[in-house]
């Protein structure tokens, strides 16, 4: 089996425990996370560098950032850890095992530069036309700060003019999905209209699941004929978003001959300064 987990922490250093507490527990072959919100040296020791996983972090002192782990008993080999050229604000990171490249994604809000958020979507399914004409299988799992369909918000908090629900960021976002991927959430549970991933921290919305569907697993088609199962798990943590995990019925990619990376690939990105 393979095993991934998605999950915006919203702050790595006040969730620490839930994160190694969620590995205790689940032990995911891939972790992605996003909202970091932490430098790379700021990143709690414990959290760091994991026992039996490869850890990347990338992120910057109270914003943004994104982590990408795999285990060393799935992986044996450290994989080619990358940043597409559209990074900005610590918002991607890759790691490629063989034809397989696993990417960790939480796309801007919007709210305070909508076309920044605009730009980054319209790169990221650039890059995943480019991944899908080079042959490999595309994993993109993380926050998209995009509601797919109206359904993917509660009733009470549909606005079709709010960012996050607007018919352009729809429309970007299935252009993503047109390249090959599979949106596994809707793969597992296409009639459910209470599928949400993101609740608000306040009026108990959380426990009464009044919330957006934002946190997606969009596999490969190839992979996502092996995945069993995609889930939410809106009762773990504390974060305002719930860790969403998916199985697929396969062993993990192995690397190819070649694909050994530098012995002195770092553990933590760099610093990235704004794009736009």
């Amino acid at each position: 089996m393979l095993k991934l987990t998605t999950w915006n922490v919203n702050g790595v250093r006040a969730r620490e425990q839930e994160v190694l507490g969620w590995l205790e527990r689940e032990r995911p072959d891939v972790l992605c996370l996003q909202e970091v919100k932490a430098s790379p040296e700021q990143v709690p020791s414990a959290l760091c560098s994991v026992a039996g996983y490869h850890c990347y972090w990338h992120g910057q002192k109270g914003y943004s950032g994104v982590a990408l782990h795999l285990s060393t008993s799935s992986f044996p080999r450290r994989p080619r850890y990358a940043h597409p050229s559209f990074d900005h604000e610590s918002r991607i990171v890759t790691a490629r095992v063989g034809e397989v490249l696993f990417a960790s994604v939480y796309v801007p809000n919007g709210g305070k530069d909508f076309p920044a958020k605009v730009r980054f979507l319209d790169e990221l399914g650039r890059y995943a036309e480019q991944v899908e004409r080079d042959g490999l299988a595309l994993v993109i799992s993380g926050d998209l700060n995009v509601a797919r369909e109206p359904r993917d918000v509660h009733p009470t908090l549909q606005k079709p003019d709010q960012i996050g629900q607007t018919p352009d960021e729809r429309a970007q976002l299935e252009r993503i999905i047109g390249h090959g991927l599979v949106d596994l959430s809707r793969k597992f549970f296409p009639d459910d209209d209470r599928l949400f991933s993101w609740w608000a921290p306040w009026r108990n919305l959380r426990e009464r699941n009044i919330g957006w569907r934002l946190d997606y697993v969009l596999a490969n088609r190839r992979l996502a004929d092996h995945a069993i199962s995609c889930t939410v798990d809106r009762a773990f943590g504390t974060s305002d978003h719930g860790p969403v995990t998916a199985v697929f019925d396969m062993a993990p990619p192995a690397a190819l001959e070649g694909d050994e990376p530098e012995a002195s690939v770092p553990v933590a990105g760099p610093r990235q300064q704004s794009l736009f």
